[in-house]
């Protein structure tokens, strides 16, 4: 029978199995998950697939214990133990699970964390926001291995934040693998990750899996099925559709079905095609931006080198390159969150930064992280975007709210309109600061 107990796990045991039955969730006014049935037992490898907003995250933190189910009457939730117990209280088997999500990523961007890799690193042994004590001897050690082996040693005294997004996320899963988990948790875990990224992120896991390690990754792309899957399973509208074992017989075409072409893929190539028609507040030909002997330098390294480089109405570029390469820094000096280094010079066509920004739409993972905190709903990110602030300042006009609605409809948001930020999935927090960049006229995104 499964009980509770008033103790951690005793050394040497492990877990098992992670049996959850007709479980629900219920957050805010809606369903996340519906009568969800699972089994992840030691050593198996797993795939779950879906769109936005189907139940991943909510499903992920319902197997480590960070979400209960709404009680129905017929859910149950158990971690089975190595020695033959069988727990139902998630706290005492939480020790042996870890959790890697872009959710946890985003809070050291909202802290403003000053914690270099180490001590992120070192923050995984307790599931803990900051250090609770200095790290051992044995403790610094592992640091040092598991650094190696997601492909960052000798970071560890670097600033977190001084990494660029992929780096970031490498360093959370040595934090993930620190303690050894029996169970991994990886949530959208490749994202923001370029080829060479993913590769060593794969690889890492790999390396630090053990052979009864078990795993499940989240993703919206079968493009993400990493090498060693033994199960693929598909999410949609809170409840799993199928689940498909990949060590007997065929696999389920279903089960494998990448996300469908967006609602609205129409009114992103519809925004695209205005993107960089003249303001009518234009007056010259002059550009919208140009750098001349620019460097960007963060924390006394040299992020961007010396370049010149000159934006002109109605141009569209695309930023390529590795992690870590500067690309995040890049943007951040076009939107004036950062200048060039002393000896360079940077142009706008509206000099005053107020004025330039409120002309610019910007989507970002710092954005996110700080709006990921907040109880705005849907319509209030949008209409924050009137005036670039975080969160309403003023109510908006009537005449903005209809805008509002307008952008909503066309980036298929009506319908959360009033769900709040944290009420929603990573993706639907992304297209919502989507259309929130694109609520009014803007010369530059």
């Amino acid at each position: 029978m499964a009980r509770g107990v008033s103790r951690t796990v005793r050394a040497g045991r492990r877990l098992e199995r992670i049996e959850v039955r007709n479980a629900s969730v219920r957050l805010g006014g809606h369903w996340a998950l519906r009568d969800v049935s699972l089994d992840i037992h030691a050593g198996e490898h797993w795939l779950l697939l879906g769109p936005n907003g189907a139940g991943k995250t909510v499903l992920l933190k319902l197997l480590r214990g960070d979400v209960w189910p709404t009680p129905t009457g017929r859910e149950t939730r158990s971690y089975h133990l190595s020695d033959g117990e069988v727990l139902a209280q998630p706290l005492f088997a939480a020790e042996r699970i870890a959790y890697l999500g872009p959710e946890r990523q985003d809070r050291y961007v909202r802290y403003e964390s000053q914690l270099d890799v180490a001590q992120v690193v070192l923050t995984g042994y307790d599931d803990s926001d900051f250090p609770l004590q200095p790290a051992t001897p044995a403790q610094q050690r592992r640091i040092r291995q598991v650094l190696q082996q997601v492909g960052l040693a000798g970071y560890a005294s670097r600033a977190f934040l001084s990494l660029s997004y992929g780096q970031r996320r490498r360093v959370l899963l040595a934090r993930a693998f620190v303690r050894e988990p029996d169970v991994l948790l990886l949530d959208e875990a490749l994202n923001g990750l370029d080829v060479k990224g993913r590769a060593a992120f794969l690889r890492a896991l790999r390396l630090a899996s053990s052979p009864r390690t078990a795993w499940m990754l989240t993703s919206h792309r079968r493009g993400d099925a990493p090498a060693g899957l033994t199960h693929v399973a598909r999410i949609a509208h809170g409840g799993i559709e199928n689940v498909t074992d990949l060590r007997v017989g065929v696999v389920d075409p279903s089960a494998l079905q990448t996300e469908a072409r967006p609602k609205f893929a129409q009114a992103s190539r519809r925004k695209a095609q205005v993107a960089g028609v003249g303001d009518s507040t234009i007056r010259s030909s002059k550009p919208l931006l140009r750098l001349r002997r620019a460097a960007v330098y963060r924390e006394e390294r040299c992020i961007i080198g010396t370049f010149d480089w000159t934006l002109e109405r109605g141009q569209h570029w695309s930023l390529r390159g590795a992690n870590g390469s500067g690309k995040s820094t890049f943007i951040a000096l076009l939107y004036g969150d950062l200048w060039p280094a002393h000896g360079g010079k940077l142009e706008r066509y509206w000099s005053a930064v107020d004025d330039w920004k409120a002309r610019v739409g910007l989507v970002s993972p710092e954005l996110q992280a700080r709006y990921a905190a907040t109880g705005c709903t849907v319509e209030q990110i949008v209409a924050s975007g009137f005036h670039a602030s975080i969160g309403l300042n003023e109510w908006p006009t009537a005449a903005e709210l209809r805008r509002v609605r307008r952008e909503l409809r066309a980036w298929d948001l009506a319908n959360l309109a009033t769900r709040q930020a944290r009420e929603l999935s990573y993706g639907q927090l992304r297209l919502a600061l989507v259309a929130r960049a694109f609520v009014r006229s803007r010369r530059l995104w």
